[in-house]
């Protein structure tokens, strides 16, 4: 599996990005969720959204109400809207896929990772 993380730049606090991620691969019909992570500088990488194949979605609290999870089956794709942006929301973030579909915080829980894209949100 290949995952390639776009979408990423510099907005101001209150601007939207639209984050994609795209699964490549013979065996992209392995996962069975997919989810964004991001890690500031210091900081642990941290779940921000998830979505499984069976519909479920999950959010960081911190999130909740602004960061919306969609899946194109058609395009093996997943995208994160991020609406109302923080200079806090400042990260780089990646996707992550798993196999299982339970949608899991722990970094070491997900199996194949995309190369990151950095979000910037100037205050």
């Amino acid at each position: 599996v290949q995952l390639q993380a776009s979408g990423g730049g510099l907005v101001q606090a209150g601007g939207s990005l639209r984050l994609s991620c795209a699964a490549s691969g013979s065996t992209t019909y392995s996962i069975n969720a997919i989810g964004w992570h991001r890690q500031a500088p210091g900081k642990q990488r941290e779940l921000v959204a998830g979505i499984n194949w069976g519909g479920g979605t999950k959010y960081a609290d911190s999130v909740k109400g602004r960061f919306t999870i969609s899946r194109d089956n058609a395009k093996n794709t997943v995208y994160l809207q991020m609406n109302s942006l923080k200079p806090e929301d400042t990260a780089v973030y990646y996707c992550g896929s798993r196999s299982g579909s339970a949608i899991v915080s722990v970094p070491s829980a997900w199996d194949y990772w995309g190369q990151g894209t950095q979000v910037t949100v100037s205050s």
